[in-house]
């Protein structure tokens, strides 16, 4: 199989016949249903626990709009706070990258999280059918989330905002890619403080919300939805893609905790591995990379990753204070994973896009 090296913000891959809507439509869903199947609530407060009139409150209609306007009243000032943050992060790399800085306007950013942020507030607080509140209890131990599912539908979100979302990425990646990297610390820090004032249910409730912008920020979903858009239901690399989408996170979940055990000392800026916010951030990653192999594979060209993804992690992991040998054992570990759930025919049409992520990341390139 031969590789395009690109030169330019553009795919290569001339459009085929339009068969648009069937593999988009299936990707997608398969992404919401595999969201669906992670959400979980962690609740350690014995006393919202048990306090059921407490819960039916919160997801209530009331509930959730009062949840919401509470997130709508701080997003300003919460928003200048997540910039001062990500701007003391990064205002380094755009010198050592040599970026434009007048392509990172942070009003403009600032006005597009808004309309983000009042879009997943708008699904949050749908009212929807009511489920016995006793299926409550069955979703704070841990088991399938009913009544979640059905009052404030998070499927429907991972659905109605990626075009949004997508958009986003497209319109900073298209001028300079590693502007997104700004764009998605900016949101990633506005969510963690929008929800730390709230109560832990909503917390819980709302955290679930936001990672769906994370996921789609850092990954480029659409772009994946579009390229499947271009193959036909029998071909190998779709139906690889098909095959690991729904245990993407399974995948990324088994990684992070290997490197945890392989690494039980090792600390980035926000903690050791183990620590739970690192842990999702992990995974993230781990989701991340798979993401960017898929694109790849789909679009016969390894340009996310050239112009987007190998940028982006030379300007954002040293600043995080994380080592390339992280990077490079969770590589070699996502390698022997996608070989054990693939045929030998769907891996081959991965694999060449896959050694061509080890060898960027290699110790002869990043030492």
């Amino acid at each position: 199989m031969s590789i395009k090296l690109e030169t330019s913000g553009k795919s290569s891959i001339e459009p085929l016949e339009k068969r648009m809507e069937p593999p988009v439509n299936s990707l997608a869903q398969q992404w919401a249903k595999r969201y669906l199947q992670n959400i979980r609530v962690n609740n350690s407060s014995v006393e919202e626990r048990s306090n059921l009139s407490n819960l039916a409150e919160v997801v209530s209609s009331t509930g959730r709009e009062r949840t919401a306007k509470k997130i709508m009243e701080s997003l300003r000032s919460v928003s200048a706070k997540a910039w001062s943050k990500t701007e003391s992060l990064l205002s380094t790399q755009i010198i050592q990258h040599n970026i434009e800085s007048h392509l990172i306007n942070p009003w403009e950013i600032a006005g597009d999280s808004f309309k983000i942020y009042q879009k997943i507030l708008d699904v949050y607080t749908q009212q929807t059918t009511q489920r016995p509140l006793s299926l409550v209890m069955n979703y704070l131990d841990g088991q399938a989330p009913d009544i979640y599912t059905e009052q404030v539908a998070p499927n429907k979100l991972a659905t109605v905002i990626s075009p949004d979302i997508g958009a986003i990425r497209n319109k900073y990646t298209s001028i300079e890619p590693r502007v997104i990297g700004f764009v998605s610390m900016q949101f990633h820090y506005t969510s963690q403080m929008l929800i730390e004032p709230l109560t832990i249910l909503e917390r819980s409730l709302v955290a679930a919300y936001f990672k769906v912008i994370d996921d789609h920020l850092y990954m480029p979903l659409q772009r994946a939805y579009e390229a499947a858009a271009n193959h036909d239901y029998n071909s190998p690399v779709l139906s690889a893609v098909q095959q690991l989408l729904p245990i993407s996170t399974k995948i990324a979940k088994k990684i992070s905790q290997r490197v945890i055990e392989m690494y039980p000392n090792y600390s980035s800026m926000s903690g050791v591995l183990s620590n739970p916010i690192v842990q999702i951030s992990s995974i993230r990653d781990v989701e991340m990379f798979q993401v960017y192999l898929w694109v790849c594979a789909l679009e016969e060209s390894i340009a996310s990753i050239q112009q987007e993804l190998f940028p982006l992690c030379v300007m954002l992991y040293p600043t995080l204070k994380v080592r390339w040998e992280l990077v490079r054992q969770m590589l070699h570990l996502l390698g022997e994973e996608i070989n054990n759930c693939l045929t030998p025919e769907q891996s081959k049409t991965l694999m060449p896009y896959f050694q061509v992520l080890l060898d960027m990341f290699s110790p002869e390139v990043l030492g």
